[in-house]
């Protein structure tokens, strides 16, 4: 598997884990939705299953589970501040396609 968290992600994840005062790292997967099919998930984690795929990089752990990982292998999870805006971005070299609003994407 090869998921990997930039530094300024690694960062952002860390410092809310500590306000949340728990937890074990961060779920990555994707669900169903939107007008292209697919929507990336990020949730925090309090346990792993033993079916979980674990990545851990820059101190932060970065849980798959198997169903997600054959879309998103090779992404490169990142957090951008622009301007007033800021949030997580997913460079992922499976998409082929996404929607106009960039809420979904399609492999």
């Amino acid at each position: 598997m090869s998921i990997t968290l930039t530094e300024a992600a690694a960062k952002h994840i860390t410092k809310y884990l500590a306000r949340r005062g728990k937890g074990l790292g961060v779920r990555l997967g994707v669900k169903t939705t939107g007008c292209s099919g697919l929507a990336y998930k990020l949730e925090y984690v309090d346990e792993i299953a033993p079916e979980d795929q674990v990545v851990e990089q820059h101190g932060v752990k970065v849980i798959v589970d198997p169903k997600s990982l054959a879309y998103i292998d090779g992404t490169e999870l990142d957090f951008v501040r622009e301007g007033l805006n800021e949030g997580f971005r997913f460079h992922n070299p499976n998409e082929r396609d996404r929607c106009g609003c960039g809420e979904s994407f399609r492999v």
